[in-house]
């Protein structure tokens, strides 16, 4: 130490590299300073103080651009290099702190203070913490290959754990920073423990290292294997003379669209996969997306159409034989028959079939397919949610496939189809969006001649579909998607009319699904309509095929070891087959009562009956109202008490009434929901009734919403109710005079056997209903 005068000593700020004690290493010198003091420190006993610069991009640094902790070193070797430059070999001596630059030019100087390490007492927490220090440097060496085995017995022998934390740290590859803590740990036990801590920190990161090179190389030597095997296959391909695989399926692709006869934007846009997938090769996980796609757009039907039977009568005979009824729906395809056949450009109709469940709305549109010559293609939309089910996803996802229309047109095969959306009511919404939304485009004729589906990206003609829609009702269609529809109300079937169904349809279609033949069965009209009457309450007749099906299976039970024996069903042995019956027929009250009407209801099976019964007691005017009723018939009751209270002595009721009298208004069959309108009139009568002692005739029904000035409104399902008043024998039926229009619709038959009074007044109806004070 005394050969170091003044504590001063020539200084070299080193770039990237830091210098230990008891390290041997060598550096090359280029800047014309860091030259002069080696040339300084070769004059002075060859010692220079070497410290590491923070910045390796500062070319003359000062004192705050290196660190203060330096090592002092032993010049050993120089060795002059072209272009002046000097390859320096040094060996660390002691560590030093400096304190300040004591000259600047020609060379850097400082005044230093030297730390030279005391031996240390070697208790058995260091001699541990050395053994710690080997063993993980031991781990280090495994795990790392460029350093050799020789050293680690090296590092053995050392007994000063100083130097043992220097020596390890000169073999270590890691940042300049962590070189410098270690070198700035000036007491050697609390060098060894942060060594200790960077230590294990390397080793984890080293066997992260090796994991992700096996993992690596696995998957290079597979992909140099499959490249190998894929050339000699290539080679094998040649010398027998075939074409390489995806050369051979591009080819394929060219001659599916030459035969497609694609519109100019598809055949450019397959064109432009194709160039995609030749460029990317068959290996691509994107050449499975592409192939996909190009399947979807060459499988469409872009050109090919199915030609349509022209002949009206035809087409007339193939609906009437399929179908009993619906007569508007057949003269509405007729119609359209008509109109193609005298302008071909015409657009295909969008129909809206609105009724209760069972009627045949599904079936007679697969019937309108059958009698065109068309495709026919079903989707449903009950429960649907998401827009993309309609207009499929974006390629961009993982799995995309086009939505449901284009899935439907590929699946009918010509551009030309009819296309069924079953159950239009049906549709949700969530957060992914609203189908009804994306269904605008597809059922709107001005717009659906350029589809574009989010899958395909191209324009689909969509306008030469015939698109049909079901509903049981309109009021959840969004009021937009209706607006693009036509709109074909259907009803529920009269008895007769199921009567008829059944004996053309229903029976001949069971006795062949059970294995039946004619001559086993034979079930009259009159038994049918037994069946129906008392198994079957609905508008529809798919309970009333279910009823025939499970008379046929009994009667299979009998026929199975005699196929030649004929069964025959009457009324009076029904009950065998079919078990107790489920309703009772509807009877009317024969005898005329106070406070008691006979209301008519629509329902979603049919028509209905709706007795209303009202009773007077003594109280203080309140009016009660039980039946399950909803708030419509509700504000329905109050607003003909009011008109009642109003006009109290033209119907010879005491005008108060009120003050002593409650009103209790009750409907029947507690348990089944009612709500709407049309019983004002009935409830108006019953209320009367009740509070001027007069019998309401039991021979009539009404139907009609009264208003405060006693106006009587029209209302719906005129025909279903007629029919409900025709099963219970009723031979008058009051309805609103605007609802005139409505008795065309009931079937003659009936119209022939109800007498109806058209009245605008509600004291029309009680002059006709009531009678004379008992």
């Amino acid at each position: 130490m005394e050969e170091i005068k003044n504590n001063e000593l020539p200084l070299i700020a080193l770039r990237g590299v830091t210098i230990f004690p008891h390290m041997v290493l060598h550096f090359d010198v280029g800047r014309q300073k860091s030259i002069l003091a080696l040339e300084e420190a070769m004059v002075n006993d060859q010692m220079i103080f070497l410290v590491t610069q923070r910045d390796a991009k500062v070319e003359e640094p000062d004192v705050d651009d290196v660190y203060k902790i330096g090592t002092i070193s032993k010049i050993k070797q120089i060795l002059k290099l072209p272009g002046d430059n000097i390859r320096v070999l040094v060996e660390g001596i002691y560590r030093a702190e400096l304190e300040e630059f004591t000259q600047r030019e020609p060379y850097i100087a400082g005044r230093l203070k030297v730390f030279k390490e005391e031996p240390i007492e070697m208790t058995v927490d260091v001699e541990a913490l050395m053994r710690q220090v080997v063993k993980t440097f031991e781990d280090y060496i495994n795990q790392n290959n460029t350093i050799p085995d020789e050293i680690l017995g090296t590092v053995e022998d050392i007994q000063e754990p100083g130097k043992l934390a220097d020596v390890v740290t000169s073999y270590l590859n890691i940042k300049t920073e962590k070189r410098q803590e270690l070198l700035e740990a000036i007491d050697p036990i609390a060098r060894l423990r942060k060594l200790l801590e960077i230590l294990s920190r390397e080793i984890d990161i080293l066997k992260i290292e090796k994991r992700i090179g096996i993992k690596v190389k696995k998957k290079i030597d597979k992909m140099q294997k499959e490249y190998y095997l894929r050339e000699q296959l290539k080679v094998i391909q040649e010398e027998l003379g075939e074409k390489e695989g995806i050369q051979e399926e591009i080819e394929q692709y060219k001659k599916k669209l030459e035969k497609a006869k694609l519109p100019k934007e598809a055949k450019d846009k397959v064109n432009y996969e194709l160039k995609r997938l030749e460029r990317i090769g068959p290996n691509s996980p994107e050449s499975g997306v592409i192939r996909t796609y190009l399947d979807w757009v060459l499988d469409l039907p872009w050109a090919k159409e199915t030609k349509d039977v022209e002949s009206l009568d035809k087409v007339k005979e193939v609906l009437e034989n399929e179908h009993y009824g619906l007569e508007e729906v057949k003269e509405r395809i007729l119609e359209y028959i008509a109109v193609r056949k005298l302008n071909k450009t015409m657009k295909g109709p969008i129909l809206c079939l609105v009724g209760p469940p069972g009627v045949g709305k599904t079936s007679i549109a697969r019937s309108i397919a059958n009698a065109l010559g068309r495709n026919f293609v079903r989707i449903s939309l009950g429960g649907v949610r998401d827009e993309a089910e309609i207009r499929g996803h974006r390629r961009t996802y993982i799995g995309a496939i086009p939505g449901r229309i284009i899935y439907g047109m590929k699946q009918a095969g010509s551009k030309n189809p009819v296309y069924l959306f079953d159950e239009i009511d049906k549709l949700s919404s969530d957060f992914r969006g609203d189908p009804a939304d994306a269904l605008l485009e597809v059922l709107d004729a001005e717009q659906n001649h350029s589809f574009r589906d989010h899958y395909i990206e191209l324009q689909y003609d969509l306008s030469k579909v015939l698109f049909i829609t079901t509903a049981n009702t309109l009021d959840t269609i969004p009021r937009p998607l209706l607006d693009r529809m036509e709109v074909i109300e259907i009803s529920g079937y009269t008895d007769e009319e199921k009567v008829k169904i059944c004996s053309r349809y229903l029976l001949p279609r069971q006795i062949k699904e059970n294995g039946l033949k004619a001559e086993n069965i034979t079930l009259s009209e009159s038994v049918i309509k037994d069946i129906v009457n008392l198994y079957t309450r609905e508008s529809g007749v798919r309970t009333l095929e279910r009823r025939i099906g499970s008379i046929c299976r009994k009667v299979a039970i009998e026929v199975v070891n005699n196929l030649d024996k004929n069964v025959k069903i009457t009324n009076k042995n029904l009950e065998k087959y079919l078990g107790i019956p489920r309703f009772k027929p509807e009877d009317r009250v024969n005898k005329d009562q106070i406070g008691v009407a006979t209301g008519l209801a629509w329902t979603p099976f049919g028509g209905d009956t709706l007795p209303i019964e009202v009773m007077t007691m003594a109280g203080s005017g309140k009016l009660e109202l039980t039946g399950q009723l909803g708030d419509v018939m509700k504000e329905s009751a109050r607003a003909g008490y009011s008109y009642i209270r109003g006009n109290a002595e033209k119907f010879g009721i005491d005008p108060k009434f009120y003050e002593k009298i409650d009103l209790h208004i009750h409907v029947p069959e507690g348990a089944v929901p009612k709500d709407g309108p049309s019983a004002g009139i009935t409830m108006v009568t019953a209320m009367v009734s009740a509070l001027s002692k007069r019998p309401v005739r039991s021979d009539i029904a009404m139907t009609g919403e009264v208003t405060l000035t006693g106006r009587v409104l029209p209302i719906g399902g005129v025909k279903e109710k007629s029919l409900a008043a025709y099963r219970i024998g009723i031979k008058t039926v009051i309805l609103p005079k605007e609802n005139k229009r409505d008795i065309e619709k009931v079937p003659e038959n009936i119209r022939k056997k109800i007498k109806y009074i058209f009245v605008e007044k509600v004291e029309e109806v009680l002059e006709i209903a009531l009678k004379g004070e008992e």
